[in-house]
């Protein structure tokens, strides 16, 4: 297995992970991952082409919503919210709190 670099979570940066989040395709994701815990990348279901699905995992990934990890030909990604409570705490539930009644 291996992991693609993404920030510690004293590194993660309140600025970036609201740019990450305030995309509709990336709040769906979000939203999704949080229902679902991980999952692999291409089992989502979004309405665009694989070129700009990757770049919206990898905005989440490197803004540090995200944590995402190699296992053979497949990526796997989860939320990291433990590390954005610890980091922002309320942030991410406020997120998808408001995501949901949109």
């Amino acid at each position: 297995m291996t992991e693609l670099a993404q920030p510690d979570t004293k590194e993660i940066v309140l600025a970036d992970v609201l740019a990450a989040l305030s995309d509709p395709v990336r709040l769906a994701i979000v939203a999704e991952l949080h229902e679902r815990r991980e999952v692999s990348c291409g089992s989502i279901h979004l309405d665009i082409v694989k070129s700009t699905r990757s770049h919206h995992f990898k905005v989440l990934r490197e803004a540090g919503v995200t944590w995402t990890r190699i296992d053979g030909v497949e990526r796997y990604v989860k939320l990291r919210y433990d590390c954005l409570e610890q980091r922002f705490p309320g942030l991410l539930t406020s997120v998808l709190v408001g995501a949901a009644s949109a």
